[in-house]
C-alpha cells in the first residue's frame, strides 16, 4: 500500500540470478496521501536512476480485504507505473499467486516461505524484511518467465505495488 513500499532488484547474465539491492520505502500515516506518493515516487526515480534496470515489475492488485486497501494499493502501483514509463521502462505484472508458484513451487505459499525462498534462491545472508522479500520475489519471477520466451536480458527490481519491483 502506500505505508510500506518494497523494492528489490536482481540482474541476470547467462542464467546467474544476482541480487543487487533491496529495501523498503516508508512513509508515514500523518501524512496526506499525495505526500505519501510523492515519497514513494522519489524513492522508485532515485533506485531507477542509481542500478538503472531493464524492466520494471509489480503486483496485480487482488482483492483486498476492502476497498480503501484496494484503492491505496491502486495509487502505489499507478506511481510506480508512471515513474517506469518516464524513464521508458517496460512494466510487466503478475498476480500475487503466479509469484508464490514462480518462488516455493506453491500457490498459497505463506509470506514467511516467500522470504525463505528468496534467501537460498539469491544466495543473501540477511533475511529481507517482507515487502522487500516480495518486490525480489516478483523480479525473479519476471525473469524465470522471459527466460522461457522473449530472451530478456533482465535486471529486475521490486516494490509491492511494485524487476524494479516496487512491492506495494
Amino acid at each position: 500500500g502506500s505505508h510500506i513500499t518494497g523494492y528489490g532488484i536482481v540482474d541476470s547474465d547467462k542464467g546467474n540470478l544476482t541480487h543487487i539491492c533491496n529495501g523498503s520505502i516508508a512513509t508515514d500515516s500523518k501524512n496526506s496521501l499525495t505526500v505519501r506518493l510523492n515519497i514513494i515516487f522519489d524513492s522508485i526515480h532515485k533506485v531507477i536512476c542509481e542500478f538503472t534496470p531493464h524492466a520494471v515489475v509489480v503486483e496485480e492488485i487482488f482483492y483486498a480485504k476492502n476497498a480503501r486497501s484496494a484503492i491505496m494499493l491502486g495509487h502505489a502501483r499507478g506511481v510506480a507505473m508512471l515513474c517506469a514509463a518516464q524513464h521508458s521502462l517496460p512494466v510487466f505484472e503478475y498476480s500475487p499467486m503466479k509469484i508464490k508458484q514462480a518462488i516455493v513451487g506453491y500457490g498459497n505459499a505463506t509470506k514467511e516461505q516467500v522470504q525463505k525462498m528468496v534467501k537460498a534462491i539469491l544466495n543473501i545472508n540477511l533475511m529481507p524484511k517482507p515487502d522487500a522479500s516480495d518486490a525480489l520475489a516478483a523480479a525473479i519471477c519476471h525473469i524465470h518467465h522471459y527466460r522461457q520466451g522473449s530472451g530478456v536480458r533482465g535486471q529486475g527490481s521490486g516494490v509491492k505495488n511494485k524487476t524494479l519491483v516496487p512491492d506495494t
